[in-house]
């Protein structure tokens, strides 16, 4: 794996919509930089790729989880793949080793990792989902996270987002899930 480079964003929620959030909600996402080098060559067997995905969250969802200042609670994953790339390339990174380390990191994990891709050029936002590590139904956890590097994913790169948060929506008022429906 060739990595251009990684970085943190750190942000802290203190209030939404004019209201005080019911407290400060803490989000971080661990971004990687990486060479994607299956761009451009129509390559069928992907499982190269797996591996990257648990590297990174190896390497870099432990530190995501360290900025936290409360334990996690939610979770997300996304990929943007450089235009000479292939959707496929964020998916072999993003789903079939990625979750593992990324479980670890969080102290567990029960529920599936909201993920989303894309190809675009660079400087391009991504909104990495958010949702609860353990309940799927929970419904406050819901959530966003939206990240931009200027100078990335270059054309044969593949950017590449963990995410996490120690608290769900800033004031959620919309019911606990399952029982609502």
């Amino acid at each position: 794996m060739i990595l251009r480079k990684t970085l943190f964003v750190k942000e802290t929620v203190l209030a939404e919509a004019g209201s005080p959030a019911v407290r400060p909600i803490t989000r971080v996402a661990a971004i990687a930089i990486i060479q994607n080098s299956f761009a451009g060559l129509g390559v069928q067997d992907l499982s190269p790729m797996f591996d990257l995905g648990m590297k990174l969250g190896e390497e870099l969802m432990p530190q995501a989880v360290a900025l936290l200042p409360q334990p996690a609670m939610a979770y997300g994953k996304a990929a943007i793949v450089g235009v000479e790339g292939d959707l496929e390339h964020a998916a072999a990174i993003l789903h079939p080793k990625l979750g593992k380390p990324m479980r670890a990191a969080v102290g567990g994990g029960e529920a599936i990792i909201p993920s989303t891709t894309k190809v675009a050029a660079a400087g391009t936002l991504i909104d990495v989902p958010l949702g609860n590590k353990d309940n799927v139904w929970s419904f406050d956890e819901l959530d966003t996270m939206t990240v931009c590097v200027a100078d990335a994913p270059r054309p044969r790169e593949i950017l590449v987002v963990m995410a996490v948060s120690d608290g769900g929506r800033p004031n959620p008022r919309v019911g606990k899930g399952r029982s609502i429906v």
